[in-house]
């Protein structure tokens, strides 16, 4: 779970999984302070991390060196209709077409990205009190 709390300056937030802390914010041009992620790069964030982990995790498996892949995600939300992850994968030139090819498969099986694929709904819980 993640809890984020609104902190002093306008539309900064602090977010925590009860271990690791990190902030938020807007951009400047939206009343924000350009503090922290904007909401939509902690999305590319967590598809792009998400990716990384599995392509190294899917390497160790199939015993492929790795070393220095970098994912890039962007969120593509010129249809507001069909908004759609982009993203690109960088390998080091000794991989060889067939070793990409395999770990590009893999990514069909990134937990954040097939999540993301499927309707998501909301369901508000009880709400709580400030003491």
């Amino acid at each position: 779970m993640i809890r984020a709390d609104s902190k002093e300056a306008k539309f900064l937030t602090q977010f925590t999984n009860g271990e690791h802390v990190s902030t938020s914010d807007t951009t400047r041009d939206k009343g924000g302070g350009n503090l922290g992620f904007r909401p939509h790069e902690l999305l590319e964030a967590a598809v792009a991390s998400c990716m990384n982990m599995t392509l190294r995790m899917s390497a160790e498996k199939h015993s492929i060196p790795f070393s220095n892949v970098s994912v890039s995600v962007s969120l593509n939300c010129n249809a507001p209709e069909n908004p759609t992850f982009e993203y690109c994968v960088d390998f080091p030139e000794a991989f060889s077409k067939e070793q990409r090819e395999m770990l590009l498969s893999a990514l069909e099986r990134c937990p954040v990205r097939n999540t993301l694929s499927k309707p998501l709904g909301f369901k508000r819980h009880q709400q709580s009190h400030m003491a």
